[in-house]
């Protein structure tokens, strides 16, 4: 009895030993190793895009919205089909909203009603008042020719009473021409304004069929076979059913020529000196991820911008997609690889594996070194060795336990990277210097034709030793900048 209590007992503190061991191991993390390896290396500005037809037509609103005889600020959108329906030439595609334009149209029949009536009133004052004139004339005639008989009666009478019907004839005729002139400059004056109020008629009735054109025209249709879509604003909204058309801006919606597509994407301000024009791209569709497409940037913008509801600045590029496939349709995202440098055969380790302090990298080796490398471009991953590693060495993929111990070597490669890091820093230098100058002469300071800039300044120098040599260096830069 005794024998078997103690065996249990025995069996319970084994028990109880492995797990207190096991569990010690399970904590202990066993490091792990990587190696340096060789062959080709790319450097990747990754970037999300957005497929964009390369040519395509707009289906616009009436191109009479813009027309002189009037004009319509603002133009909803009452109905448009879906986006993505392919449609032939002549189908349905929108309607615009007419309750605008109607309201003018109503305006304008009101005025061409009031037209209407001041032309016939015109023409009728107008016949009036030349028909009293044509009787003036007819009465004054005939006073003329009674005048005439007096005078050809008086040729027995004294030459006094001559004298006098002499006198009224020349009256009489002298009023005869006057009346007759008068009419004439009356008749070119009702013609005048016969005229006037014809032409405010015309203008009328023109203005009113134009806008019975243009509300003919509200119902819009296709110009040719195509997919429809929605056209994107400057505000990268999409226009749709309740957005308004400007005479400014008469797009509707866009038939794309889906045999050309571009993705259209944004590069940060940090990566966009990378990218130039030419660089291949690999691209995926986030729609058709066993789908794999290559292209080719084709347009870098130079100015950046701010996206809506981001601080960042990014600059627009746009990537021409080399294939033609028909499941590529607008709007849809894509994974853009702008592969903007590549290195036939280096040296490269994982970025994990680089360690650094203020002046030099290292890594730590399987041989309990810390190795002092230096290195060159990287990319999201991987980063270039050009001094220090050899090809399959292996290193710690991370700081290893008690890394005090791990003592360094390579210092014979410690003047390489600070000369590396002198010359990164007088090339930012430089660079500050000939931004600074080219603020300076388009802000107006010094004149046109001025290549040396005088540098005055207010430090003390430590001595003239180094008072000439800083002399020196200032003429060496102004000369370097010189235009």
């Amino acid at each position: 009895m005794k024998r078997k209590y103690w065996l249990i007992l025995i069996a319970i503190v084994v028990i109880l030993l492995t797990a207190f061991f096991n569990t010690g191991s399970k904590d202990k993390v066993t490091p792990q190793f990587t190696h340096a390896e060789a062959g080709r290396f790319e450097i990747v500005v990754n970037v999300t895009g957005e497929l964009t037809a390369q040519n395509s037509e707009d289906i616009t609103a009436p191109t009479e919205l813009r027309g002189r005889s009037f004009r319509v600020t603002d133009v909803k959108i009452q109905d448009l089909v879906p986006e993505g329906t392919v449609v032939d030439s002549g189908d349905y595609v929108a309607t615009l909203d007419r309750s605008a334009l109607s309201n003018q149209l109503k305006n304008t029949e009101d005025e061409l009603e009031k037209s209407q009536q001041a032309y016939l009133k015109t023409q009728l004052d107008t016949t009036l008042q030349l028909r009293e004139l044509r009787n003036n004339l007819i009465n004054l005639k005939f006073d003329m020719e009674e005048k005439k008989l007096i005078l050809e009666q008086s040729k027995y009478e004294p030459p006094a009473t001559q004298r006098q019907a002499q006198i009224n004839l020349e009256k009489a005729e002298r009023a005869y021409q006057q009346a007759l002139y008068n009419y004439n400059l009356k008749k070119e004056q009702a013609e005048a304004s016969m005229k006037e109020v014809s032409i405010n008629l015309e203008r009328q009735r023109r203005e009113r069929q134009d806008m019975l054109d243009v509300i003919s025209k509200f119902v819009i249709r296709a110009p040719k076979q195509g997919m429809v879509i929605y056209y994107r604003e400057w505000s990268g909204q999409k226009r749709k059913v309740g957005s308004t058309v400007s005479p400014w801006d008469l797009t509707v919606a866009t038939l794309p020529d889906l045999s050309v597509m571009n993705s259209k994407t944004y590069v940060n301000e940090i990566d966009i000196s990378k990218v130039k024009k030419g660089q291949p791209v690999r691209i995926t569709v986030d729609a058709f991820p066993e789908k794999k497409f290559t292209g080719e940037v084709i347009e870098v913008a130079n100015i950046g911008e701010q996206l809506p509801n981001t601080d960042a600045k990014v600059f627009e590029v746009t990537i021409r997609v080399n294939e033609y496939d028909p499941i590529l349709r607008p709007s849809m995202t894509t994974g853009n690889q702008i592969v903007t440098n590549t290195y036939d055969s280096v040296l490269f380790i994982p970025l994990e594996a680089l360690h650094a302090n203020d002046s030099m990298s290292f890594v730590y080796t399987r041989k309990g070194k810390r190795q002092i490398v230096v290195v060159g471009d990287m990319n999201e991953n991987f980063i270039i060795v050009e001094k220090g590693l050899k090809t399959g060495e292996e290193i710690y993929l991370s700081t290893p336990e008690k890394p005090e111990k791990f003592n360094f070597t390579g210092f014979e490669l410690i003047p390489e990277i600070k000369k590396r890091k002198e010359n990164k820093l007088q090339q930012e230098a430089e660079l500050r210097q000939q931004q600074e100058l080219m603020n300076k002469r388009k802000n107006g300071f010094g004149m046109p034709g001025q290549g040396n800039v005088m540098i005055i300044s207010t430090d003390k120098p430590a001595d003239n030793k180094n008072s000439s040599s800083a002399s020196k260096n200032t003429v060496k830069e102004q000369k370097k900048t010189k235009p």
